[in-house]
Order: structure tokens, then sequence, then C-alpha cells
């Protein structure tokens, strides 16, 4: 588990928006509420957790980009984001700033 855990925290790196289009395009990216730590949400995806991710979407926790979060993302191709890729998503650490509805993951 400690060897899934330090890889994973390995690749957790800052991205320009404009690197992460080609993944919203596909629909893979998945916002993770400040509230929850990126490799904490990756460890759970990788190791298959299903009942941890059902709580944290059923709870809004991790989601699917809202419509206004892509176009302002869009419009600020340079913004940085924490990001981690856990095939075939990738996350991506919520703005604490941000109080808009998402979209719930389908």
């Amino acid at each position: 588990m400690e060897d899934i855990q330090d890889q994973l925290a390995a690749e957790i790196a800052e991205v320009e928006w404009k690197d992460l289009i080609p993944h919203a395009q596909r629909d893979a990216i998945i916002v993770v509420t400040p509230c929850l730590d990126l490799l904490e949400v990756g460890m759970a995806i990788a190791q298959d957790n299903s009942k941890a991710v059902q709580h944290w979407i059923s709870e809004s926790l991790i989601v699917k980009p809202s419509a206004q979060e892509l176009s302002n993302w869009h419009r600020q191709p340079h913004q940085r984001f924490k990001t981690l890729i856990v095939q075939p998503f990738v996350l991506v650490a919520g703005d604490s700033q941000q109080a808009e509805i998402k979209s719930p993951i389908a």
C-alpha cells in the first residue's frame, strides 16, 4: 500500500489549465473539494475503494467541473492547478474560494 501511496504522491503536480484542456474535452476532470486530501482521493480511486468514493460523490466532495468553472478556466489558460492523474481520471484540487454548485459525477 505504501508503494502506491508513494507513487501517487510523487505524481502530484501543478499544471496550467491549458495542459488540462484535452482531459476536460474527454470529461476526465474531477474536482476534489478543499476539505479532502488529493492524495487520499487518488488512493481510494486507485484501490477501487468504491465505498469512500461513493460517499464523496453523494456529499458532492468530488465533482465534475461546472460549465461556469470550465468557462472561467478557459479564459485563464495559465491558471495553475494541483493535479493527480489516476487513470482514467485527472483529479484537480478545488479552490477553497469557489462556492458555485458543481455538476454531480454521473
